[in-house]
């Protein structure tokens, strides 16, 4: 069994938030694979920019917080590779309007339907969908 992380997932391993204790538990608590794609991988990137332009952090503690990353998902992720397919499943997914799914949060349940991973989110609604998707959901909330 092997979990992917989402953005969601990955921040609080970062930068310290409410859910950054239990997010280190789970990851710190496994003894299975994780697993990131160059897409999370990239969410999270965005989020770090993010909190640039909101000055919670500065443009110099940003890059740290990617290296950092980088420095992590290098020793302690597996890739997970992004399919032409997997973003077909997720127009799809995201043209169900009754799983009310972002593109990018169905981009990841499809990633992880394809690969068979277990999804590792603190977002409840991608959770639920994940879920009705056919998708094993480990909600880190």
């Amino acid at each position: 069994m092997s979990f992917y992380l989402d953005a969601s997932a990955i921040l609080p391993i970062l930068v310290e938030e409410a859910a950054s204790a239990t997010v280190d538990a789970f990851v710190s608590g496994l003894g299975e694979p994780l697993v990131v794609s160059a897409f999370a991988a990239g969410e999270t990137a965005s989020a770090v920019s993010r909190l640039v332009r909101t000055g919670r952090v500065n443009a110099n503690e940003a890059r740290a917080l990617l290296d950092s990353f980088d420095a992590w998902r290098a020793t302690s992720a597996m890739p997970a590779q992004l399919a032409p397919s997997d973003v077909e499943v997720a127009d799809l997914y995201v043209r169900r309007f009754d799983l009310m799914l972002r593109m990018p949060d169905a981009l990841h349940i499809a990633i992880c339907r394809r690969e068979r991973h277990v999804l590792a989110t603190l977002d409840r609604r991608m959770a639920e969908a994940a879920r009705a998707l056919g998708v094993e959901v480990r909600h880190l909330a």
